[in-house]
């Protein structure tokens, strides 16, 4: 199983996941494009001193991507891993999910369950509201490539205007409440985490993952309403998956501000 040392590890990893997700037609790279940039953009914020304390950064990135490099590994081989990402990579198998969906199953079980651990990791108790400064730096960062998503998805949503207009723009409301809610949910479940005794944590984090699975329930089922649009959106969704993926990256190299969530 593939594990990484360096943030220039954790970005290799991940370019070979991206790959061979477009080869495989795998909806998995969806969230691995995203993924992918938050993770350069981790890497530029410590080069240029944007967080308060590099080295811990780069450890806190290191072991956040580990899990999910875990729990993708695991998936391949057909092995278990937390109920909350068996979940998102069997709904990545799936036709009706959209891009949109993918995305906010990637991000519930990355940062409301694996965000809290690995912050948990490089921290104490008596230490941890000194990474809170950090923590939120690297939400801003997901927020910002997942707010701007508008921009990447015109490409794959030919009647995205529309939808906009006929929904009040309920992805947006969709997407800010998810991350807001994950982002304060993980800083809690950090902060308890990090102080409960080490041969309690397993029954901890099998309570945690089967709550963060719940919210991906919800959100490959949100109801009959949005459920009806997502649909419908999804029948004019325009693309592969590869080239869905190959739009984020080429929106990637040109510097526009979104990530790859329709």
């Amino acid at each position: 199983m593939k594990q990484a040392t360096t943030i220039d590890e954790v970005i290799q990893l991940l370019d070979e996941i991206i790959e061979k997700a477009k080869l495989d037609q795998s909806a998995i790279g969806l969230f691995t494009m995203l993924y992918r940039e938050v993770t350069v953009q981790v890497k530029e914020g410590i080069q240029n001193g944007s967080f308060q304390n590099g080295e811990r950064m780069e450890k806190l990135d290191v072991i956040f991507a580990n899990r999910y490099l875990k729990a993708y590994y695991q998936y391949i081989a057909k092995e278990k891993p937390s109920e909350c990402w068996g979940f998102a990579f069997e709904q990545a198998e799936d036709f009706w999910p959209i891009v949109l969906q993918h995305l906010l199953l990637g991000i519930n079980a990355h940062v409301n369950l694996d965000l809290g651990i690995a912050s948990a990791q490089v921290s104490t108790v008596e230490d941890i509201e000194d990474l809170k400064h950090d923590f939120d730096q690297i939400n801003a960062i997901l927020s910002n490539l997942v707010g701007g998503v508008e921009k990447c998805l015109i490409k794959i949503w030919p009647t995205l205007t529309w939808i906009l207009k006929f929904t009040g723009k309920i992805d947006n409301f969709f997407i800010d409440f998810s991350m807001e809610t994950a982002r304060n949910g993980a800083w809690k479940f950090a902060n308890e985490f990090v102080a409960i005794p080490e041969n309690q944590r397993e029954a901890c984090l099998q309570l945690r993952d089967e709550r963060i699975t719940e919210i991906a329930r919800l959100v490959s089922n949100p109801g009959y309403f949005v459920s009806a649009v997502f649909k419908f959106i999804r029948l004019f969704e325009k693309g592969t998956v590869a080239q869905k993926i190959t739009d984020m990256q080429i929106a990637e190299e040109k510097g526009i501000e979104c990530a790859a969530v329709a």
